[in-house]
């Protein structure tokens, strides 16, 4: 999962941003990816533009290589279909970052507040500037080129007094200060998305590789230690316990729960404590039709909600895929997942928040 700030890069790089899609375009605003000399981290949609991007990249390397103080940052229009001759259509512009220390530093920084959100404030234009801010809007890490320590939020060199709010609705978007000099706001939000998956089987092995690829947080749960996997992914947390039951009652409201267990008992016990609570963003439980029948008449015997019982779903899996293989029923399940956690971030999109201000020196 983000690979573009995972990796520490050893060599000089560029930092290539979708900063702004018009139309049809074969990223999002927000997706990123490196660019070195001799190679390239993550990809922003593949096909020419990204060959055009990792072309840009390199030519601001050689250039920064020649001379130092030359443009550290640049934004580029590509229309898809006239230009590159993509199917796409649409139009996509890219910010390139010269990857210098103050940008370095936000990035680190970011890695270990990946559970948190932040936004990333780069100057396209003039003396560069890289900038991480928190939620609230207060500098927690860069500073500008001249050097020295991270620049307070209303620094005059900076920030007029006027400085505009970053729009939080829009997402990754390209802002304008009093002086008209443009500026990258690119959020790099906290996974929304968290499952506890109750079972560390060959299939439940399975799903957690798939998820650590993507945009979200895994609670492992088991009681059997030594079925864990040496290596898991950076999203995962594992726990080993005999009383699962209580990681359920402390899960934050809205968190998903996929039940595949080794003991069917044991599934039902976390079914009753899932259903029990009235916050559940999705419960999946593994398992046949027959099952179903037999868990939800267990389950309304035990007085849970019948409204709950229904929302179960059990069997797993998007429909049309009977492959029993534990990739492909990963596969299955992921799809499913995404779908439920795509839903839920639209939905959460319609509640308007307040846009993200910078805040006073602190």
């Amino acid at each position: 999962m983000n690979e573009w700030l995972t990796t520490v890069m050893a060599e000089p790089a560029v930092l290539v941003t979708v900063a702004i899609v018009e139309g049809s375009g074969p990223r999002e605003p927000g997706a990123r990816m490196l660019v070195t000399a001799g190679g390239q981290v993550d990809t922003i949609g593949g096909g020419h533009l990204e060959m055009c991007a990792v072309d840009v990249g390199r030519s601001m390397l050689k250039s920064a290589a020649k001379s130092p103080d030359g443009a550290h940052a640049r934004l580029e229009r590509y229309a898809l279909g006239p230009t590159l001759g993509q199917c796409c259509g649409g139009v996509v512009h890219l910010a390139f970052e010269l990857i210098d220390a103050s940008l370095a530093e936000v990035m680190a920084s970011l890695r270990k507040r990946w559970r948190e959100d932040s936004w990333r404030l780069s100057a396209i234009d003039g003396t560069p500037v890289s900038l991480l801010l928190d939620a609230d809007g207060a500098v927690v890490a860069g500073a500008s080129a001249s050097g020295g320590d991270a620049l307070p939020s209303n620094h005059p060199a900076v920030f007029g007094p006027a400085f505009p709010a970053i729009d939080h609705q829009r997402g990754t978007h390209i802002l304008r200060d009093t002086a008209g000099r443009r500026w990258l706001a690119d959020p790099c939000l906290a996974p929304r998305a968290h499952l506890l998956l109750f079972g560390a089987g060959h299939v439940g092995a399975a799903i957690v590789r798939m998820l650590g690829e993507l945009p979200c947080t895994v609670t492992w749960i088991d009681e059997r230690e030594d079925m864990f996997p040496p290596t898991i992914p950076a999203n995962v947390t594992v726990e080993a316990t005999d009383a699962p039951e209580a990681l359920v009652a402390s899960a934050p409201a809205g968190a998903s729960y996929l039940v595949m267990t080794h003991s069917h008992a044991l599934d039902q016990r976390l079914s009753e404590a899932i259903l029990a609570r009235a916050d559940v963003g999705w419960f999946g439980l593994i398992g046949s039709k027959t099952k179903r029948v037999q868990f939800e008449r267990r389950l309304a015997a035990r007085g849970l909600p019948e409204d709950r019982i229904a929302a179960m779903a059990c069997p797993i899996g998007i429909a049309g895929i009977t492959n029993k293989l534990p990739a492909a029923i990963a596969a299955s399940v992921c799809a499913q997942l995404l779908t439920v956690w795509e839903a839920q971030q639209a939905a959460a999109l319609e509640t308007k928040a307040a846009p993200v201000r910078l805040a006073a020196s602190r």
